[in-house]
C-alpha cells in the first residue's frame, strides 16, 4: 500500500464528500484512540479547521489518558473541541427502563447505550450547524461486526472503511500521529479495562491477513489457515463473525409487496 497516495485519496474522498452534501462543515467524535485521530488529521488536510468540530464525549469508564490525547490532538491541528460527559444523559434512560443489571444481556445494552448516545450528540451538533457526521471505523471492524448499529455505526461517511486497521497504523506513522495514541492497546472505552483484542479474541495482525485473504484474495477457510498456518477453527470462527455481522451493514429488510 502506498501511504502517501491513500492519504491523498481519502483526504480528497473528504473534501469531495462535503462539497458535494453543501454542508457547511464536519463534525467528529474524538476518542483519543488511532482511527478517529487519523481521521480527524486527514480531515484537517482539507478542510479548514474553523468547520471541523471535535467532540470528545467519556464516560466513567474512559480513561483519562484518552481525553488527554484526545484534547492535545485537537490543539494541535487547531481544531475547535468540546468535552461533553455522556454519564448524566445515559442514568436517565438506565432508570426509566429499569432493566436487570445481573443479567449478561444488560452489559452489551449498556455499552450500546453509551455509542447511541454519542452518536445523539454529534448529530445534534451537526443538524444545529448544517455539518457532515464523519464516521472513523476502519474495515476490520466493518467487516466482523464490530461496531454497534445505529451507535458508532450511524455516520453520514465513513473515510478509513476501506483501510484494515493494521492500514490504518500505517498511514498514523505517515502522518506523525504522537507516540502515546499510536501505541496505545485499541479500545472503545464502553466498559471498565476493555480491550478491542481481548473482545475479539485474536490480535489485530492475524485477524487483518484472515479477513484479507477471505475478502480480497477470496480464498476458503482451509485454504487461508493452511495459507497461515493455524488452525482452522480460528478462521471460521472469524468467518462466522463475518456471516453474524452482514446486517450491521444493509439497510433494515423490507418485504415486496405484490399488488
Amino acid at each position: 500500500m502506498n501511504v502517501e497516495k491513500v492519504s491523498r485519496e481519502i483526504s480528497g474522498f473528504i473534501e469531495n464528500s462535503l462539497i458535494g452534501s453543501k454542508a457547511q462543515g464536519l463534525v467528529i467524535g474524538l476518542s483519543g484512540g488511532l482511527d478517529s485521530s487519523v481521521t480527524v488529521k486527514l480531515c484537517s488536510q482539507v478542510v479548514h479547521a474553523d468547520k471541523i468540530l471535535g467532540l470528545i464525549l467519556p464516560s466513567k469508564t474512559t480513561n483519562q489518558e484518552d481525553v488527554d490525547d484526545a484534547v492535545a490532538l485537537a490543539e494541535e491541528i487547531g481544531i475547535k473541541h468540546k468535552i461533553i460527559h455522556i454519564d448524566p444523559l445515559l442514568e436517565p434512560v438506565e432508570n426509566v427502563c429499569s432493566l436487570d443489571p445481573d443479567k449478561e444481556e444488560y452489559q452489551l445494552a449498556q455499552a450500546n447505550l453509551k455509542a447511541r448516545m454519542r452518536m445523539l450528540i454529534l448529530y445534534y451538533h451537526a443538524n444545529a450547524m448544517n455539518r457532515l457526521v464523519v464516521g472513523t471505523g476502519n474495515r476490520t471492524e466493518l467487516l466482523v461486526g464490530y461496531f454497534t448499529k445505529y451507535g458508532d455505526g450511524g455516520v453520514d461517511l465513513l473515510p478509513i472503511g476501506d483501510l484494515y486497521k493494521t492500514d490504518v497504523k500505517r498511514v498514523a506513522e505517515y502522518l506523525d500521529i504522537s507516540d502515546s495514541i499510536l501505541y496505545k492497546a485499541p479500545t472503545a472505552g464502553l466498559q471498565p479495562g476493555q480491550t478491542d483484542e481481548e473482545d475479539l479474541g485474536i490480535k489485530y495482525d492475524l485477524l487483518d491477513q484472515i479477513l484479507y485473504l477471505m475478502t480480497e484474495q477470496g480464498m476458503g477457510t482451509e485454504e487461508v489457515a493452511q495459507k497461515l498456518q493455524i488452525k482452522l477453527d480460528e478462521v471460521v470462527r472469524v468467518n462466522s463473525m463475518m456471516r453474524s455481522a452482514e446486517h450491521k451493514s444493509k439497510m433494515p429488510p423490507i418485504p415486496k409487496i405484490i399488488r
